[in-house]
Formats: C-alpha cells, sequence, structure tokens
C-alpha cells in the first residue's frame, strides 16, 4: 500500500476506469485527464473502504474541454 495521499472516484461517465487516484495535495477539488479534457470531482464528507485503505470519497462534477 501506497503511502501518497489517495481519493475514491465516484460518478463520471463509465468510461473512466481508474477510480483510485492519486492527489497531491489534498483539497476541496481535483480534475482526472479523460476524453479530450478535464472530469471535475468535489470532496465530500464521506469516506469509503477500499482494497487500498479507507480513502475520502470525491463526486463527479462535470467535464471540461481542454
Amino acid at each position: 500500500m501506497s503511502s501518497s495521499p489517495k481519493a475514491l472516484l465516484e460518478g463520471g461517465p463509465d468510461g473512466l476506469k481508474q477510480r483510485i487516484v492519486p492527489i497531491t495535495p489534498p483539497g476541496i477539488e481535483i480534475r482526472v485527464q479523460h476524453g479530450g479534457g478535464y472530469e471535475r470531482f468535489k470532496v465530500t464528507p464521506r469516506w469509503e473502504d477500499t482494497p487500498e485503505g479507507s480513502l475520502p470519497v470525491y463526486e463527479w462534477v462535470a467535464h471540461v474541454d481542454a
């Protein structure tokens, strides 16, 4: 298990395969490159148990073109 902070992504496009992503630095919003642009996710107060430990859940907000 890595010691770098990670987040669990919830929602967004079906084609977004990576659902556990590094977050540097941890914040309130992250962007994940996908489909010629970015998917935006915002932090929630929820945490979920994953194979990589308990992680903060970030919910999908929108797609932003590059």
